[in-house]
């Protein structure tokens, strides 16, 4: 589009809107004759009569018309481009590798002193309390000093919290009671599972479809847990159990989670911390029932008998990097892909499995280590088969 100008044949200078010429009466360029004047639109914009009797005088002295036509700027070497800062991808890949070496420390550290306090002091009910606690003190501590911005809730946040809650509290607990029965290792490749009972839960509970992939990757999953179990030196059914029922629950949770947190904007740092303070008020009455003060006391007396202070110390170990292994993982969720947090979660099963076998010197044959390898394989493909 050429904008409306008025053009006379004594010389003349554009500038922006200001017109300056020396005739007060100027015709419109659409009165012009097309044989008599040619338009340049070219930068800078000229308007030159080609016969009239000052074209000699309007050279020297012409000026350029500042007028930007974004429209037609395709090819115009002095257009203006956006730029859009964009984050290296070194920096990136650094920052989820941080991501997920403190998340996969943090979970072994976990491991390490959960099973060293249910080694010393086998209640699996108050030791999954203490850490719920530990980790609602932490947060409140926190928001109370201003060193985290409390979240902003309301009614509606806890009610669809709710359920999320009970999934997290009956699989962390279970888990905890699989891993007081039998070895840290064995709970894990246990936990590697957690994948079919997802796509099966989907499929005849939620009605959902997956590829063929997605089906054939479970195939080694549920072979490689079946032989692992089977093959396991100190099976017990109630740890095996244990971790069954905890891989069901984070189904669920999951499944509540992604359905009652869309368009909340709570961080995955407080999301976690009132899922603690939430699961810590439901778990308690249930451990004081399964447990209670009595038994509490007695195992206490025994375990400084047999362990020495040193109890302390890995109870409040635990408890800690319970939340802290846990808060890394909801905040690495925040910066990552469904599938690179699925792949960084099987790699966390594989340093806890080595390093608790390494540790607490776990016998393992090579048939159950061939199980326990291949249950994670079929981890693997299974979140390259849902990408």
């Amino acid at each position: 589009m050429i904008p409306s100008v008025r053009l006379s044949t004594a010389p003349a200078a554009f500038s922006g809107l200001n017109l300056r010429s020396k005739s007060a009466s100027i015709p419109s360029i659409s009165s012009l004759k097309p044989s008599k004047y040619v338009v340049s639109f070219l930068r800078p914009l000229y308007l030159t009569p080609l016969d009239g009797p000052h074209t000699a005088e309007l050279k020297p002295r012409r000026q350029p018309l500042e007028f930007r036509c974004t429209a037609s700027a395709a090819d115009d070497n002095e257009s203006k481009v956006e730029v859009v800062p964009v984050h290296s991808e070194g920096a990136q890949r650094l920052k989820i590798s941080i991501y997920f070496a403190t998340w996969w420390a943090l979970n072994v550290i976990f491991n390490i002193y959960n099973k060293k306090v249910l080694n010393a002091f086998p209640y699996p009910w108050l030791t999954s309390t203490l850490s719920l606690a530990c980790g609602s003190a932490m947060m409140l501590f926190s928001w109370a000093t201003r060193l985290v911005e409390a979240p902003k809730t309301d009614l509606d946040f806890w009610k669809v919290l709710f359920p999320v809650a009970v999934a997290h509290t009956i699989g962390h607990v279970a888990a905890t009671v699989s891993m007081s029965k039998v070895a840290v290792s064995f709970t894990h490749i246990i936990k590697s599972a957690e994948p079919a009972f997802s796509v099966l839960v989907s499929r005849f509970l939620l009605g959902e479809t997956f590829p063929v992939p997605v089906y054939l990757s479970l195939l080694p999953i549920i072979g490689g847990c079946g032989l692992a179990a089977v093959t396991e030196l100190n099976f017990n059914m109630v740890g095996f159990m244990g971790a069954m029922i905890s891989n069901l629950a984070f189904v669920f949770r999951n499944i509540f989670s992604k359905k009652g947190m869309k368009g909340k904007s709570v961080s995955g740092m407080n999301y976690y911390a009132c899922l603690s303070i939430m699961s810590l008020v439901i778990l308690t009455p249930f451990a004081i029932a399964m447990e209670g003060p009595q038994m509490w006391a007695a195992g206490w007396q025994k375990a400084l008998a047999d362990v020495g202070p040193n109890v302390i110390w890995w109870i409040a170990a635990q408890s800690v990097f319970y939340h802290l292994y846990n808060q890394v993982s909801y905040m690495s969720l925040d910066q990552i892909s469904p599938l690179t947090f699925s792949i960084g979660n099987t790699m966390k099963r594989i340093s806890v499995i080595v390093s608790s076998i390494i540790i607490f010197h776990t016998p393992v044959r090579p048939v159950n280590a061939l199980g326990a390898a291949i249950a994670i394989l079929g981890t693997f493909l299974y979140s390259q088969a849902k990408a």
